[in-house]
């Protein structure tokens, strides 16, 4: 029997029933979790019933904890998405809004980032006011690199077109001391193309490209630094080897 489960329920005044229809599951759900202490419900359902009963959700469900406990490189590992879409946009919003001194959004095109994120432009200019650096890392939508891959994705928004989308809302944020965009590198364009890396201060978001899959279908890891030599690094270091070789854009593109 789950005896934490059981007492925490009592003392919020909640039975089974009561309990389930602020969970979203049935009555007989919770009489289960309650009856069976190695029984673990869904991720969603224990942080549900954690929020109605009051508890941390360590107290119910203990072996959740020692589950999440993370050894080696997987420490840095905070989530991991089988598609970029499947990343909530407030994954996104949240890490714009917590970084404070260097955000550097390395996509081939970062064309999504305007159309998932409300009001981006106004977000990006109140972190510049702010003083935080941030950095664009676009591809060269005349290279080489750019035409082969539009025919590769053969979809109606082209990858030229999303360059351009991108470099529109630039354009709007104007000039600012702390906004520089550049076109990767004709020679490093391939690399580019073929990994997306969204560094916020000490965390990131990086997409291996597959194949023929555009970006939001292919998948996505969110990482934290956790020393100098972890993934957070090598990833962080691939996307600045681009920028320091990357072609400054001119004002007026």
């Amino acid at each position: 029997m789950n005896s934490a489960l059981r007492s925490a329920m009592k003392s919020a005044n909640l039975s089974p029933r009561q309990l389930a229809v602020r969970v979203g599951v049935s009555g007989k759900t919770v009489e289960r979790w309650v009856a069976d202490a190695e029984l673990i419900p869904h991720a969603r359902n224990r942080e549900d019933a954690s929020r109605a009963l009051g508890v941390d959700e360590e107290m119910l469900w203990p072996r959740t904890l020692k589950d999440r406990i993370k050894t080696g490189g997987d420490r840095e590992i905070i989530h991991s998405y089988p598609y970029r879409s499947s990343c909530p946009s407030t994954v996104w919003a949240g890490l714009v809004e917590k970084s404070t001194s260097d955000i550097l959004f390395a996509g081939y095109t970062n064309y999504f980032l305007w159309i998932d994120q409300p009001a981006f432009v106004s977000t990006l200019r109140e972190k510049l006011d702010s003083g935080c650096r941030v950095r664009f890392l676009l591809g060269d939508l005349n290279g080489e690199v750019t035409r082969n891959r539009e025919q590769i994705e053969d979809v109606a928004l082209t990858v030229s077109t999303r360059i351009r989308i991108t470099l529109e809302h630039l354009s709007k944020l104007g000039a600012h001391e702390g906004l520089e965009a550049r076109f990767s590198a004709a020679s490093d364009a391939t690399s580019h193309v073929s990994l997306s890396v969204f560094r916020f201060d000490e965390e990131a978001l990086v997409t291996p490209h597959l194949a023929r899959l555009v970006g939001h279908d292919s998948p996505l890891l969110h990482l934290r630094k956790f020393g100098d030599t972890g993934m957070f690094s090598r990833f962080a270091d691939h996307a600045e080897e681009l920028w320091s070789r990357g072609v400054p854009i001119a004002p007026d593109s």
